[in-house]
């Protein structure tokens, strides 16, 4: 249930609410808007009674929520959530890329990427520090080593990081350096990363699972925001069917129903769906075309020699061309 405060309605007003529905068993969550206070009523086992909140001073409506995700849905906030990370905005009429290599490998090799990022149009620099491999006898990544050269790289070229987190005993490693914390699709229903994740003060992307369901996927962000964390950024990329063409199946018909379903920002990273490069490009003008708030695409100066996914990283004249034809769709879009 979704309790709506009058515009008018005084901090003793939502404190008394708040008090009445911690007093029945409920958790309170106020939920600021643009010009009235909302308060979501979360952990009720069964429907809750609206006339309990109703009368009361100052409480304008209260709603029943229909969908078991609460507060990623948009019948608890309408309005669309923009995530501001360092200079850069993500979210509704902002299009961010995010560019950058599978794996960190060297300082020499993060560097010279990230200028290429920087110089082709990129917003932020993506890189992993530790890589989820099929193999254990494939790379792993440069854990902290790794971390410390993204940051370096954010201090030369004023621009954010994200990296992705494992597990929970590293979380506090990652926080510390990434500017957006990443849960990849392996982890997207390790509940107790998510609930770490709900305490962390950095903004989380949160990755599909490679089977998941759109409301497995939003319930998974439920876990995040229920922790109390509401800086999360959903990112499609590519769910797991029998085509043999691509790597995974990209999911583009997740970005509308998103969006109609959720004020989280919703980003699409091609270049895992694909898993060849000359698909990252259309698939990436797609992406836009749908709706979708950005891009995370793999990017590589020398691809053929890469530790990690060189087959679907792209080179930086092409990530160049990416997004300048990015920014075309978006524009016209806007329009």
């Amino acid at each position: 249930m979704l309790v709506v405060m009058d515009k008018n309605a005084t901090a003793e007003q939502i404190e008394r609410v708040v008090r009445a529905i911690e007093s029945r068993g409920y958790t309170a969550r106020p939920i600021p808007g643009g010009d009235r206070v909302s308060i979501g009523i979360l952990n009720n086992a069964g429907p809750v009674d609206p006339a309990l909140f109703a009368g009361m001073p100052g409480v304008k409506d209260a709603i029943a929520v229909t969908r078991p995700y609460k507060l990623v849905s948009r019948e608890i906030q309408p309005s669309d959530t923009l995530i501001q990370v360092g200079h850069v905005t993500i979210g509704q009429g902002h299009l961010t890329i995010m560019g950058g290599p599978c794996a960190i490998e060297s300082e020499q090799q993060a560097m010279t990427i990230a200028e290429h990022v920087k110089t082709g149009g990129g917003h932020l620099f993506r890189g992993g520090a530790f890589k989820p491999r099929t193999s254990p006898y494939t790379f792993q990544g440069m854990g902290l080593e790794g971390l410390k050269i993204m940051a370096k790289v954010r201090d030369t070229f004023d621009m954010p990081v994200v990296t992705e987190v494992m597990d929970s005993e590293t979380f506090d490693m990652v926080e510390e350096y990434a500017d957006i914390v990443q849960i990849g699709t392996r982890n997207m229903q390790n509940f107790s990363l998510l609930k770490r994740a709900g305490q962390s003060r950095r903004p989380v992307m949160l990755k599909r699972g490679m089977s998941a369901t759109l409301e497995e996927w939003l319930m998974a962000a439920e876990y995040i925001l229920a922790g109390g964390n509401r800086n999360v950024i959903l990112c499609e990329r590519g769910v797991r069917t029998f085509v043999r063409h691509s790597r995974n199946t990209l999911d583009l018909s997740v970005v509308p129903v998103i969006l109609k379903e959720s004020h989280l920002p919703i980003i699409v990273d091609p270049s895992h769906a694909a898993g060849v490069r000359d698909q990252v490009l259309p698939l990436s003008r797609a992406s836009v075309a749908a709706g979708a708030h950005g891009l995370m695409v793999e990017v590589h100066h020398q691809p053929d020699q890469a530790l990690s996914d060189g087959a679907q990283s792209l080179y930086p004249e092409q990530f160049a061309t990416l997004c300048r034809q990015a920014h075309q769709m978006h524009a016209m879009l806007q329009e």
